[in-house]
């Protein structure tokens, strides 16, 4: 019998079950006309159903082993509400355009439908919960990603991202189901005991990664990534940069680690390949870009590559490394999505030439916008330096000292592309700038958070001591 301790398990996904079965009846009783009144009641049910995710609960395995819950599941569950909460608040004023102003409901709800897959999936014990949140996850972001439907580009990249997906998910299910072939097993503790370097586990390996590499946008498996991100509307591209990315980062370490911790030198040598592929190959191309989201794109595909280089670390301090990562990762791509999400909606402008003399009629703009390039590129005292610091210690750790060589070359170049930005916004002239304009106060106040996370999280030690404390829960 389940009590109160398992219910408090779940608390994450039954909340956000709850909240979306709650917008969904308010918004069925409203008129269109009105439903842009509720943004303000929904923001606040979401954040809501934030603070209480922090309620502390023990660690424990229910429904025989499928669902897993111990504090870093459950943190991590808390750094993907508090990215979707600061993506809710970007997201007033794209919710208030006519166009938008029906379907604020259909917004907020397959956004947490998202969320609740992701959930599943990074407490998943099995790989038949693991396909399951992965998929419950996959359709609705298909769905958000075609939001503007009247919009050719983003009708379009809907349709590209729900086929190369269905392409990804029979890939990572074909390798799943030679792993049990092989195993007899999808139960992650038992897959781990009877993991060997046979051909069979080999091959069933080699698809489940090409799955998650998708899912991750690792070369070579990112091609979809700058074409849907361009025709996304800019909030859901936030959304897939950071939550969706970084969820599929945080489940496929755990899978690594955990079951197939018997043949860590094949995948570690996979690993290595992929991450100078990926770095090197997002690195290059975010030099040639001139429209934002492109850029960030392909910023994005190099941060996975970094990525990479945290799980090389193995163990508790890989873990906790990338975790950190994360943290301020969410805080530095939101903080210049949003930025970017601020311009758009107000004067339309998507390239980085647009942006020639924005510091002069949008200063504070300009300013979080430096913070969070500043913070991706990894230039101290920004947190995105105290990120990077730590996953480079990582990797030393296993002496992958050529590796971090390799990534420091890389991080090298993109302060290249990241720096050519802030010069446009702070020594490029313009005649004619984006206007000067106030933001919404949802908006100032993420970019606020945004700022804050950015220049405290990596003088706050406490943070990384704490994540790192509870990275034991998880071996």
């Amino acid at each position: 019998m389940m009590d109160f301790r398992y219910i408090l398990l779940m608390r994450h996904e039954l909340l956000l079950v709850l909240a979306a079965i709650i917008i969904l009846i308010v918004d069925l009783f409203t008129s269109n006309g009105k439903k842009t009144n509720l943004i303000k009641f929904f923001l606040s049910l979401f954040a809501l159903v934030m603070f209480i995710g922090f309620i502390p609960a023990k660690s424990g395995i229910i429904f025989g082993g499928a669902f897993h819950g111990n504090p870093l599941i459950g943190f991590f569950k808390n750094i993907l509400n508090l990215a979707v909460m600061i993506i809710f608040l970007q997201s007033d004023g794209y919710l208030r355009k006519s166009e938008n102003s029906g379907k604020v409901g259909e917004f907020f709800v397959l956004i947490i439908l998202t969320l609740v897959g992701m959930d599943f999936m990074i407490s998943s014990g099995d790989f038949l919960t693991f396909f399951i949140g992965l998929e419950t996850a996959s359709i609705p972001i298909a769905g958000l990603v075609a939001f503007d439907r009247y919009k050719r580009r983003s009708a379009e990249a809907g349709v590209k991202l729900i086929l190369l997906s269905a392409i990804s998910s029979g890939i990572l299910l074909f390798g799943l189901s030679l792993i049990y072939g092989a195993t007899g097993s999808i139960y992650f503790s038992d897959i781990a005991e009877h993991i060997t370097a046979s051909p069979l586990i080999i091959l069933g390996f080699i698809f489940f990664v090409s799955g998650m590499g998708f899912k991750i946008s690792l070369v070579p498996f990112h091609l979809w990534t700058a074409d849907v991100y361009e025709g996304a509307p800019m909030n859901i591209t936030a959304y897939l940069s950071v939550v969706s990315k970084g969820a599929a980062a945080f489940i496929f370490t755990i899978i690594i680690y955990k079951v197939f911790k018997n043949i860590t030198g094949i995948w570690e040598t996979a690993l290595y390949t992929l991450s100078i592929l990926t770095m090197t190959v997002g690195n290059l191309f975010a030099l040639r870009q001139d429209n934002i989201k492109r850029f960030l794109a392909f910023s994005s595909i190099a941060q996975a590559g970094f990525i990479l280089l945290g799980i090389m670390g193995t163990g508790s301090l890989g873990m906790g490394s990338l975790v950190y990562f994360i943290l301020i990762y969410v805080f530095s791509n939101l903080g210049a999505f949003g930025v970017a999400s601020a311009i758009y909606n107000e004067s339309g402008v998507e390239s980085i030439s647009g942006y020639n003399g924005l510091y002069s009629t949008n200063p504070r703009l300009s300013l979080v916008m430096m913070l969070s390039l500043f913070s991706l590129a990894g230039i101290p005292p920004v947190a995105g330096f105290f990120g990077k610091f730590f996953l480079f210690t990582s990797a030393g750790s296993q002496g992958y000292f050529i590796l971090i060589l390799i990534a420091v070359l890389n991080a090298t170049v993109s302060l290249y592309y990241y720096l050519g930005v802030v010069r446009a916004m702070f020594i490029n002239k313009n005649d004619n700038p984006v206007p000067s304009f106030r933001s919404s106060n949802t908006m100032r106040i993420s970019l606020l958070l945004c700022g804050a996370g950015l220049l405290f999280i990596g003088f706050v030690g406490g943070i990384f001591e704490y994540i790192l404390s509870i990275s034991h829960t998880l071996f």
